[in-house]
């Protein structure tokens, strides 16, 4: 029989409750009263178990091995029971009710200091960002970056030393996806990086299917004073880390970017970093949400990705290629420009939409073709830099947060002593 605790509400009749937890098969061994009151009189009690008043003090005083909700709407809708859901899936613990079950993403030992960088979707720059934050750290220990993508070969690959466009064309013409994350990485921050690839996605971000685990045994082989572990999309690497990053984007919906088991991400992250936190974003009502559901302390900070060229290019007509919406062209423009002292003469966002890319390459004229490395960059952007002879340069992305913000470098490089000092999680 499983030890449980159970969430129960007001709007029931004790009695009811009582009944129901009598006919469970588990071990009740505390409720927890997350509100209503019409059911109720004078007090609470006549459940028959001890009642306490969180989540987290009975879990910390009774040690269950699931959390049963025999709550019910109005007290507990659907937002605030995802909310719930990623308290407790956060304290290792499963949540069910009568009709789910979430369970907590599993994580594999590792047996070296480890950082995540951990998304909550799609496109929210936590690639970049993992570039960043391994190009910082690498300064003082050596990195070694496992990337997990959904592109990621069959055999976890080690890159030794950054790839050249030359190899990356070759890859391509080979049947290679040539942008792969861990490429990617490998080329921007120019620190070994082992390749994996994973299937499926669930909603707290466990996979279906990964050689990531193989892929730190071969990371361990380079001997790493600090593993940096990349994930993909909102999938978690099924790896345990001493901190995780959290990488939000104010491009997303509020509700999705700060809710649904996001909830569960941020709770277990140690720095929360929301990227795309241009003028125009809703950033503020973001990380007011998300420091509803951080540990406390945490540090949520705001920034934007910013490109910068890994060869100069200034004087040169240069046309930049990219994934970011249209709304931000001008913005990266203008950045090129002033900080590089190049004339950009067009910006493309479509390097994930082949057939949009190909046509706008077609009235593109400039110098050089300045390219993030993701989706289309090489099979299409290069390849048609090779037929025209025009120069490629691969473009990284910088974090800048916004004035006032705490430095990211500094948090970063405060996440990186803990993980290597093995600093217990919540502890600064």
């Amino acid at each position: 029989m499983r030890r449980v605790v159970v969430i129960v509400d007001g709007e029931h009749y004790p009695p009811v409750v009582r009944a129901a937890i009598e006919e469970l098969d588990d071990t009740v061994v505390a409720a927890v009263l997350v509100g209503g009151t019409e059911k109720l009189r004078d007090d609470a009690e006549g459940y028959g178990v001890p009642l306490e008043p969180s989540v987290e003090e009975a879990l910390d005083r009774h040690a269950p091995e699931a959390v049963l909700d025999l709550s019910d709407e109005p007290v507990l809708g659907p937002r605030e029971r995802f909310a719930l859901a990623g308290r407790v899936l956060a304290a290792g613990i499963t949540y069910e009710g009568a009709d789910f079950r979430f369970e907590p993403p599993a994580f594999a030992p590792v047996e070296v200091p480890t950082l995540a960088v951990i998304g909550t979707g799609k496109r929210v720059g936590k690639t970049a960002v993992t570039g960043h934050v391994a190009r910082l750290l690498a300064r003082e220990h050596r990195v070694v970056v496992v990337a997990m993508g959904r592109g990621g070969p069959p055999e976890p690959e080690t890159v030794r030393v950054p790839p050249t466009l030359e190899s990356l064309l070759e890859l391509s013409r080979a049947g290679r996806h040539a942008a792969s994350d861990h490429l990617e990485t490998a080329l921007v921050a120019g620190v070994p990086t082992v390749g994996c690839r994973r299937c499926g996605g669930g909603l707290a971000g466990a996979v279906v299917s990964s050689n990531v685990v193989e892929g730190v045994e071969v990371a361990l082989g380079l001997e790493p004073e600090l593993l940096l572990l990349d994930g993909s999309g909102a999938a978690l690497p099924p790896v345990e880390a001493g901190r995780r990053l959290l990488v939000v984007s104010a491009a997303q919906p509020l509700d999705v970017a700060a809710g649904y088991l996001n909830t569960y991400r941020a709770r277990i992250a140690d720095l929360v970093l929301v990227t795309m936190a241009e003028s125009d974003a809703p950033h503020a009502e973001l990380v007011a949400a998300l420091r509803q559901h951080v540990r406390p302390g945490t540090t949520v900070l705001r920034g934007v990705l910013r490109p910068r060229p890994l060869e100069p290019v200034a004087g040169e007509r240069v046309a930049y290629f990219c994934t970011a919406p249209a709304e931000q062209h001008a913005r990266l423009a203008e950045h090129l420009d002033q900080v590089y002292s190049c004339r950009v003469t067009a910006v493309s966002g479509a390097l994930a939409d082949r057939g949009a890319l190909r046509a706008e390459l077609a009235a593109i004229e400039a110098d050089t073709f300045l390219v993030e490395l993701k989706a289309a960059a090489v099979d299409v952007v290069a390849e048609e830099a090779a037929r025209r002879d025009v120069r490629v340069v691969i473009a990284a992305n910088d974090v800048e947060t916004l004035a006032g913000e705490p430095a990211f470098e500094a948090e970063v490089e405060r996440l990186g002593r803990e993980a290597i000092e093995r600093v217990p999680e919540g502890v600064a």
